[in-house]
């Protein structure tokens, strides 16, 4: 990625910058790679409500999925198409639920029988009927990181599978909710295709099983969780679109004008989106030596959460490499940016840009140690 360094002069760090002409050019790939018109992408805002990143999405087709009454307002504010809004979470509030009855939204991604009554009691009281998907935890180990692992069977997330018909019968019974789909979502950061497949036999073995009974599907939402590379941005700044949706084209039995749902929001901004943070101090020390920036676990909580990898670069140097541990101003041990990252010699005052940052980045800032949001740049 070309940084304008030229654009970053006299703006406050640290800063996200967005590249939307990378953004735009995902987009594109993302589109030209769905197999067909049944084939439908809901993208995850929890992955960045950026104004600018939401106009482009907006204008490549994508209908939201949300996970918050905030997401819903967001989307709707944006111009998104109400009825092209799914929502997802485990704790939608009655005022949640009341608000994306009012707006009209496409389904609910419903992951308990008692938030199934819930919604029908307030469909009811509204004098609306609630289109609901019930989210099925398939049992897969997605071999990813285990705070985002969620389609094994005992989880927050979802109904177990051994759950699905008793909950089945009561939205069948219930007056003001129209069971419509099922839901899948098992993990985030998934580089390999092969739990996508299994995914896949899972659906169609129980959709087999569920048919027997009578009951068939308008949708099937798989959620989402392709990954993207954090160990070489530039040289895989787009994800393979079409080795993820073929996985499914391939393995997925779907009735005839049956819908596939998609919900992915980390392949379709991570790449676009860099921290630039500047470095405050170089402090050496016996063995080590530290970069001292002003960004912290505040502007990109990643690395301290997930212990997750970013790429760091010194856009202002090409002096001779050296090692650094780059760190934030938070007043915690866990503000640790990358241990030993190799870099062009850091001098106080070069720009750092942490890279494929824009999923899970400004979207998470907090105020902790009362220090301000980070603004963005976007071109």
């Amino acid at each position: 990625m070309d940084f304008p360094l030229d654009l970053f002069h006299g703006t406050k760090t640290p800063f996200y910058y967005y590249d939307l002409a990378l953004l735009r050019q995902t987009l594109e790939c993302l589109n030209n790679a769905l197999p067909s018109s049944l084939y439908k992408v809901h993208y995850a805002m929890k992955a960045n409500a950026n104004p600018a990143i939401l106009e482009e999405i907006k204008a490549a087709g994508l209908g939201i999925d949300a996970v918050s009454g905030g997401e819903i307002n967001a989307a709707v504010e944006a111009g998104f198409d109400p009825s092209k809004i799914v929502f997802a979470g485990v704790g939608k509030s009655d005022e949640e639920i009341e608000l994306a009855l009012k707006v009209g939204i496409g389904t609910f991604n419903v992951e308990s029988l008692e938030e199934l009554e819930v919604i029908s009691d307030i469909a009811s009281r509204l004098g609306c009927t609630a289109r609901v998907a019930l989210r099925v935890n398939p049992n897969i180990d997605a071999h990813t990181h285990h705070y985002i692992t969620t389609g094994l069977a005992e989880n927050k997330f979802g109904i177990n599978l051994e759950l699905l018909d008793s909950v089945i019968d009561k939205c069948i019974s219930l007056p003001s909710v129209q069971l419509t789909g099922l839901h899948f979502h098992i993990g985030s950061q998934i580089t390999d295709n092969t739990p996508f497949g299994i995914l896949c036999e899972r659906i169609n073995a129980l959709q087999t099983e569920l048919e027997q009974r009578g009951i068939c599907f308008k949708t099937i939402n798989v959620g989402g969780g392709l990954g993207i590379d954090y160990d070489n941005p530039d040289k895989n700044p787009i994800p393979d679109f079409k080795s993820y949706f073929n996985t499914f084209a391939e393995k997925i039995e779907l009735r005839p004008g049956q819908e596939l749902h998609f919900e992915l929001g980390r392949a379709v901004v991570a790449q676009c989106g860099s921290l630039i943070t500047r470095v405050l101090y170089v402090k050496k020390g016996i063995v080590k030596q530290f970069a001292i920036v002003d960004a912290g676990m505040t502007d990109l909580i990643r690395p301290a959460l997930y212990q997750a990898y970013h790429k760091i670069e010194n856009i202002s140097s090409d002096g001779v490499p050296e090692k650094y541990d780059v760190v934030g101003p938070i007043c915690e041990s866990s503000d640790v940016f990358q241990e030993d990252a190799v870099l062009p010699k850091v001098s106080r005052g070069d720009l750092l840009a942490i890279r494929s940052a824009g999923a899970y980045g400004e979207i998470m800032a907090s105020r902790y140690n009362l220090r301000q949001l980070p603004g963005s740049v976007c071109r």
